[in-house]
């Protein structure tokens, strides 16, 4: 309460000091004590503050508002607070109070708050509050005042520069430019998760719920520009300056240590200290700034603006020469052109207004519009034409005609667009928000006060949802404010492996490995990582203990060395000290920790070796074997480190060395002694082959692994650039454009044993079924085995037809008609087979008897030609006659002896590949087309044939051996 001596006359008092003394809470105090009060501010949002205060203090009806944008008038108002422009004149309060007096030396609004320093006073009391700056010169100007220096209540540090990364919590960045601030912004919301967004031209309510972000912990910092400097009450603990030099209106200019200072006192609340310092791509301060900054010590304000209050309103020009006259005393000096001078000098040149403004009420009107603030900032030709358009309506019409004022305020009513476009619609609508405050410009001011606020705070709610998305990242922000907090952050992996953290989705658990969602920057990626793996420390070791519990069946490898866990990557395979035995590599991130990296890693050594000893079992039970001894326990390691295929050619002397006791050992395990290859049947199954594969390929170091062809093809094309040994390794051997499975390559070189090579002979349907090939793609692959291929045309030869028109079979052909060629088959000629061969070779897994149908020699207008004048011109054919050519010195002469036969026992009535077939029958050497264009008759007489067990690997030899 006020004392009774303060009641008894007007007392004036300058209560000066730095920021944080106090001086608002004080003045507040002091006008509580009274009846009535105004307190002016020098904010919009300054001065909401205050009055959201009051009012929780004295209640709605006892408290007034008044800005150029907002009138909140109770009839029964004792308390005022205002901007300094818009305070009420002649109210006669008990107390006034005017805030950061200091302004008064401001270049573009000093001469309103001089002139509250000069005329404005309260009954009983009258306080200004500022900088110490102030004294001499209030002294000078007001007469019996008293002054009252409130010292600081915390310590303010100068902390020197630091970066934006480093920037410590509960900051502020202050700036002058929008472009600089938002650059900041968005910088420190990829680094930090988030800020909150400052700026004198926000709306109150844009401003407030910024602020409360900043406030209630969702972001840790705060941009802003030098409104913050003027009496906002924030925590903030640091301030930092992005810049020290700032566009004035007028041109650019470096800011007086007392303006640093003024901004710089807003870190540190009460009793907590407070630090300044810059940032960015400002210069350091110098240590006489900074010294003081921190000890208050500024050069006094000498010279206050001024302009002259006491208007002439008999002409435009009169109130011109009135606005512009000078001051005689030496502590006023004349303040530059405000905006409202600047507009009414521009409608002075406009002749309809001058014809308009003739009396001293049209002047006084005109004088009351140039008054509206330029909010929107375009242009000062701009803000007249706006000017000259509300002056010539109140004129002509009385008031602002309503569906005029109306059409204004609905093209702005919109909040679709960036930040920019909601920036310059909510600075339109603080122009038509002043508009509505006034009673002697527009009817029904209740209902446009309404609207325009309806209208701002759409715009307002819209652009700090905008700031927001723009500017802050909710879950980085969470996650930070949550380890700040040390809490315990609750992560969640649903079914997809989507991780989020207190809610937050933050990225996918890739088996033992977190994937985080894509960052900005190297800083928000460390810290989002951070946040989540704390959350996932349980997550992983949960995961760990389900992994070692799961059945193989759910773990599988890649043909490229991978290991999964269903269709996660959790490992890899890595090169080990045996071909058999490789190593594991788990996928496991390292903040999961060792225990769970062990675990893993255990459980994936377990799965490889026991795939390894499942699928390669027969090896094992060589290495096991010890009844195998001398030169059979020898070829038996060969086999093992060569998983099960060798190519016969680089062991041939090692075969022939072997006595029938030493195979017949090696055969009881599966081995089967061919004539190209030496291999294990059960080792040519997908599974087998396709581990082969990897586990050769680990061991060669090879940086990309051939992939196993699909399951079941008797040949694959042979690709050019692929080591002829990955085939090997996959149970095929490359015989030309195409490579044949190696089993069935040895049944072929069965039925090929019975072939007169040297006389020469043609394919056989048998041949043909075996392999799937045409007979352009079988003379191929005879030439990889070392034959030759001779193509030849002849008439083609009709099966015989009798009376009913049914082909005879097979024994009834008459003597006269020459028998089919081996090639074909009885019952269908080879021209009916396409001209394509098939894209798949048929599917017959190793070992068993071939299910397809025998191959057809293809119709192609190149292998079958037909006369192209009359019916009766003979059709021809192509066909190939096969000699052996041998391999030449490169492959090791023509195959012999053990080599040429395999396992089988030679025929007594065949010969070998190559050899005479009975003397005087291979003196002519072999038979041509061009000589004998009779095709050479095959026939045997038919045998009962064994049944074959579907389920043995070795039927098919089987079968062909009782054939034999």
């Amino acid at each position: 309460m006020v004392s009774d001596s303060a009641r008894g006359g007007s007392r004036i008092t300058a209560v000066l000091g730095p920021t944080n003394t106090g001086k608002t809470h004080y003045a507040l105090d002091r006008m509580l004590g009274y009846r009535t009060g105004v307190i002016g501010l020098p904010l919009r949002l300054l001065a909401r503050e205050v009055y959201d205060k009051l009012v929780a203090l004295r209640g709605p009806n006892a408290v007034a508002l008044v800005t150029g944008e907002e009138r909140i008038v109770p009839e029964r108002a004792r308390y005022w607070v205002a901007t300094v422009e818009a305070m009420p004149l002649g109210l006669g309060a008990d107390f006034v109070a005017i805030d950061e007096i200091q302004l008064c030396a401001d270049p573009e609004r000093g001469h309103v708050f001089t002139d509250r320093l000069l005329h404005m006073r309260g009954t009983q009391e009258t306080l200004f509050m500022g900088s110490d700056t102030m004294r001499g010169a209030i002294a000078a100007l007001v007469p019996d005042v008293q002054f009252l220096y409130r010292e600081r209540f915390s310590e303010l540090i100068h902390a020197g520069s630091k970066k934006l990364s480093r920037m410590p919590g509960r900051s502020a960045i202050v700036g002058f430019s929008v472009d600089n601030l938002y650059a900041i912004a968005e910088l420190m919301r990829r680094q930090k998760g988030g800020v909150a967004v400052v700026m004198g031209a926000l709306s109150p309510r844009t401003r407030n719920a910024q602020v409360e972000m900043y406030q209630n912990g969702e972001v840790d910092y705060l941009i802003a520009t030098d409104a913050i400097g003027m009496g906002l009450n924030l925590d903030i603990d640091h301030v930092a300056f992005s810049a020290l030099s700032k566009f004035d209106g007028h041109r650019m200019r470096e800011l007086a240590p007392n303006e640093l200072a003024q901004i710089a006192g807003r870190a540190g609340r009460y009793m907590k200290h407070g630090s300044f310092g810059v940032t960015g791509e400002a210069a350091p301060l110098s240590d006489a700034v900074a010294d003081a900054i921190t000890s208050h010590s500024f050069t006094p304000i000498r010279k206050l603006c001024w302009r002259n209050a006491n208007l002439s309103f008999g002409s435009v020009p009169a109130l011109i020469r009135s606005l512009e006259m000078p001051t005689t005393n030496e502590r006023l000096m004349r303040a530059r052109d405000a905006d409202d001078l600047v507009a009414l000098k521009l409608l002075a040149e406009d002749a309809e207004v001058i014809a308009r403004a003739t009396d001293g009420r049209s002047v006084g009107l005109l004088w009351d519009i140039c008054r509206l603030p330029d909010f929107r900032g375009i242009s000062h030709a701009e803000h007249a034409g706006l000017i000259t358009s509300l002056f010539n309506d109140i004129h002509q019409h009385g008031r602002v005609r309503a569906d005029w004022f109306a059409r204004q305020v609905k093209r702005i009513d919109r909040t679709d667009g960036d930040i920019d476009t909601l920036s310059k619609r909510l600075a339109y609508i603080r122009t038509w928000t002043y508009v509505a405050q006034r009673r002697d410009w527009l009817d029904d001011v209740a209902h446009w006060r309404g609207e325009t606020r309806a209208v701002e705070d759409r715009l307002s709610d819209a652009l700090h949802s905008a700031l927001t998305k723009r500017f802050v990242d909710r879950r980085t922000s969470v996650l930070l404010r949550r380890l700040k907090q040390k809490e315990s952050l609750v992560a969640d992996v649903n079914d997809k492996g989507e991780v989020t953290v207190e809610g937050q989705h933050v990225g996918r658990l890739e088996g033992f490995r977190f994937s985080q969602d894509t960052a900005q920057s190297p800083e928000e990626a460390k810290t989002l990582r951070t946040a989540s793996l704390k959350a996932l420390a349980p997550e992983f070791h949960l995961r760990a203990d389900r992994f070692y519990n799961a059945p193989d069946t759910e773990l599988d490898f890649t043909e490229q060395g991978g290991l999964m866990w269903g269709e996660l990557a959790v490992g890899k395979l890595v090169k080990g000290d045996e071909v058999r035995k490789p190593r594991v590599q788990a996928f496991v991130d390292e903040e999961a920790g060792t225990d769970v990296a062990e675990k893993v890693t255990r459980r994936l050594q377990h799965f490889i070796d026991r795939k390894v000893q499942a699928l390669f079992e027969p090896l094992t039970t060589i290495e096991k074997d010890e009844s195998l001894t001398g030169l059979a326990r020898g070829f038996g390691f060969r086999m093992i480190e060569a998983l099960g295929i060798i190519p016969r050619d680089q062991v041939a002397q090692e075969v022939k060395d072997l006595d029938q006791d030493a195979r017949a050992a090696l055969r009881k395990h599966g081995v089967r002694f061919g004539q190209f290859t030496i291999f294990m049947p059960l080792l040519l199954k997908p599974a087998p082959t396709r581990l082969r594969l990897v586990l050769d390929s680990l061991f060669k170091d090879l940086s990309e692994f051939p992939e196993s062809p699909p399951p079941g093809l008797v040949t694959i094309p042979v690709v050019e650039g692929v080591d002829r040994s990955a085939y090997m390794l996959a149970g095929y051997r490359p015989s030309g454009a195409r490579a044949i499975r190696i089993d069935m390559l040895e049944r072929l070189t069965d039925q090929l044993r019975s072939e007169d090579s040297r006389g020469g002979f043609e394919a056989k349907a048998d041949m043909l079924s075996i392999t799937g090939m045409t007979l352009d793609q079988f003379a191929d692959l005879m030439q990889g085995l070392g034959y030759k291929a001779d193509k030849s045309e002849r008439v083609k030869v009709k099966a015989p037809v009798d009376a009913a028109g049914d082909v005879k079979a097979d024994g009834e052909t008459p003597d006269e008609v020459p028998a089919p060629t081996p090639a074909e088959t009885p019952d269908q000629s080879p021209t009916e087979t396409p001209t394509q061969p098939p894209a798949e070779v048929p599917v017959e897994q190793p070992g068993e008897t071939p299910t397809v149908p025998p191959a057809e020699v293809p119709d192609n207008p190149a292998n079958n030609t037909t006369a192209a004048v009359g019916e009766d011109a003979p059709e021809t054919e192509v066909f190939y006659t096969f000699t052996w050519g041998g391999f030449g010195r490169a492959r090791g002469g023509k195959p012999r002896g053990d080599h040429a036969q395999g396992d089988r026992p030679r025929s007594k009535q065949g010969a070998k590949p190559g050899g005479k077939q009975g003397g005087k029958s291979a003196r002519g050497g072999p038979r041509k087309g061009p000589r004998d264009q009779k095709p050479k008759s095959y026939q045997s007489s038919p045998k009962k044939e064994k049944a074959i067990d579907p389920d043995n690997p070795f039927a098919a030899l089987l079968a062909l051996k009782e054939k034999d």
